[in-house]
């Protein structure tokens, strides 16, 4: 059987409601064109609600926790064996476009400044990375200053020799053209939401353009190929080009919002993040964890940021449809296996929360999740089989038709793609560590249940997502839900057990 070209397509820290086929508020028809072509599968996890992690986890097929980079600010070992070095062995063409994140913005590191910035460098250097025999990568989100790479170069090749004046500047440098920042808000927050970046030259129809190229070359060279098309956005600061800043109006938006009372069955810090400075310093040894401080944020200001974040999802729907567009032009869209999903998800308001932080809701750990192969995959289909991007290492290479190693922590999920199965896994893992010791939480869920237990103290959050699917009453604490709450531990803990890699085969009795 010929083998199948792979494209995986990820957003990041998109929330699992943010598709037109689910939410009539977004429109996302190129999505919606993939979900009409496959399967959606509507419990889907990450690995870890960061992006380095749960990134580091989607091509190495294991946890945080095995894989080494457990947060962000810390550098995936590049001796870890990938996704993409196991295909390229095998005779793919494999190819990552657009974020990487696998590295910090300090140390050794090809993600930091001044590297970022050494067009030079960039412009002569395409890979080997991380197993990707060719890279091509962008670091920022939106204007964020840590700006640069192969990005950098295409935007001087396209004339726009003064690119960094359209970004937040450098320490000593001014830039012009930059979204003000909101005085006294979020580090996301940003007073001017229409980004004066040209819609041409902004990232997003760049990762378009470069994926294309990318499959048509492998297609010349009558080679398969593994591309991984990796969008930044909707990840704030909250600011895009027109016409996509202006396509929703946040009147029409419908943000979540913290239900009095919910917090206070929850460990304290749910509702410290309800104060106007909340004292998180026992969470911030050394560095700042993300999502540790106030999330009170004026409602009217989360509607035009969600209004946004919508007009970002449609502004990188468009460029999937360009990429499917385009398969369908070379003919290899039916040889082509399709995976579109996030590394994490998002805050809108829900529980009075904004963006990220250790807070294992819904929203946070679920992910948008759709699978296409015609003639493999069932067409229009909507599946409540558990995924975790842990699984995609194993699942893509049993497609490639190679065995998965015994040392990985995911299963292939082939035959439930394929409609094969009806589960390969009842159960996902989530974990999430920022310091040395706290915030360090860890969820297990399954197919009616979740429960989360920190490292230190003896709260926790246990939700019965049946029959309180906004998770508004943690049961941790209730007599009536005491055995569900040892059940839960129990099968958390062979949860584990389940998931321990095996590093080596047993060779003899001794």
């Amino acid at each position: 059987m010929k083998r199948p070209n792979i494209l995986l397509i990820t957003t990041d820290q998109q929330h699992f409601s943010a598709l037109g086929v689910v939410n009539d508020k977004i429109k996302t028809p190129n999505l919606d064109r993939l979900c009409a072509r496959g399967t959606r599968f509507d419990r889907a996890y990450c690995p870890s609600p960061v992006c380095t992690p749960s990134r580091a986890s989607i091509i190495t097929g294991l946890y945080p926790s095995q894989h080494g980079a457990w947060t962000i600010g810390v550098k995936l070992p590049e001796e870890v064996p990938t996704l993409g070095g196991h295909l390229s062995e095998a005779g793919y063409k494999t190819g990552l476009i657009g974020k990487a994140h696998f590295q910090p913005l300090a140390g050794d590191s090809l993600e930091r400044q001044p590297t970022l910035r050494d067009i030079p460098f960039w412009r002569g250097f395409n890979g080997p990375h991380y197993g990707f025999d060719h890279v091509e990568l962008v670091r920022n989100h939106a204007d964020e200053s840590h700006v640069g790479q192969h990005y950098a170069a295409w935007m001087e090749d396209r004339g726009l020799t003064d690119w960094q004046d359209y970004f937040q500047p450098l320490p000593g440098v001014s830039a012009s053209h930059a979204p003000k920042q909101a005085a006294g808000a979020p580090y996301w927050a940003r007073q001017d939401r229409h980004w004066a970046l040209p819609e041409a030259l902004h990232y997003t129809p760049w990762i378009g353009e470069r994926s294309c190229a990318f499959i048509k070359a492998a297609v010349a060279e009558e080679a398969p190929f593994f591309l991984w098309t990796s969008f930044p956005d909707p990840h704030p600061p909250y600011t895009v080009p027109e016409p996509w800043a202006s396509m929703y109006d946040p009147d029409d938006m419908k943000p979540g919002a913290l239900v009095p009372g919910e917090h206070d069955r929850n460990p304290p810090h749910f509702a410290m993040t309800q104060e106007q400075d909340p004292d998180f310093s026992a969470w911030h040894d050394p560095h700042e964890a993300h999502g540790c401080a106030s999330h009170l944020y004026p409602h009217d200001e989360l509607k035009k940021d969600m209004a946004v974040y919508y007009g970002m999802m449609s502004f990188l729907d468009q460029e999937v449809g360009r990429i499917l567009d385009h398969l369908d032009d070379l003919g290899i869209a039916d040889e082509t296996l399709i995976v579109f999903t996030t590394d994490h998800g998002h805050f809108l308001g829900q529980h009075g929360l904004v963006a990220k932080g250790p807070f294992h809701y819904e929203d946070m750990l679920r992910i948008p999740f759709i699978v296409s192969w015609p003639g493999k995959v069932p067409q229009g289909q909507v599946s409540e089989a558990i995924q975790s991007l842990v699984d995609l290492t194993p699942s893509f290479l049993e497609a490639a038709g190679l065995g998965a190693p015994d040392n990985l922590q995911g299963v292939s999920q082939l035959d439930v793609w394929t409609g094969q199965a009806a589960c390969a896994r009842d159960f996902a893992i989530c974990e999430n560590r920022h310091n040395p010791r706290m915030p360090h939480v860890v969820s297990y869920v399954n197919a009616r249940h979740k429960i989360s237990v920190y490292r230190e103290g003896g709260e926790g959050e246990l939700f019965d997502l049946d029959r309180d699917p906004r998770e508004l009453r943690n049961l941790w604490s209730e007599p009536e839900a005491a055995a569900v709450k040892q059940a839960m531990l129990q099968e958390m803990v062979q949860g584990f057990l389940k998931s321990e890699p095996m590093k080596m085969p047993r060779l003899a009795q001794a």
